[in-house]
């Protein structure tokens, strides 16, 4: 069976999106780059379920995600 979801050229590119969220400097993008590595990370989440894949590299994405949602709550309640 295959998926509906077409492989990721760039298996990593999610690490990069990652460290660009996290170093963001402008406040107002800061959201838009949260959500870019968390729609990536997520990508490659599926692909790792459906095709395999290192532990190590599942484990960093949890953890990616983990801190990109903790990120996202954090400056969200900033402006609150």
């Amino acid at each position: 069976m295959e998926t509906a979801y077409p492989p990721n050229p760039v298996p990593t590119h999610w690490k990069s999106l990652y460290r660009a969220a996290i170093i963001e400097a402008n406040s107002g993008l800061v959201l838009q780059r949260v959500s870019e590595a968390e729609t990536a990370a997520l990508a490659r989440q599926r692909e790792l379920f459906y095709q395999g894949g290192s532990q190590e590299e599942k484990d960093s994405l949890e953890d990616a995600l983990y801190a990109l949602r903790a990120f996202r709550t954090a400056v969200q309640n900033e402006g609150a």
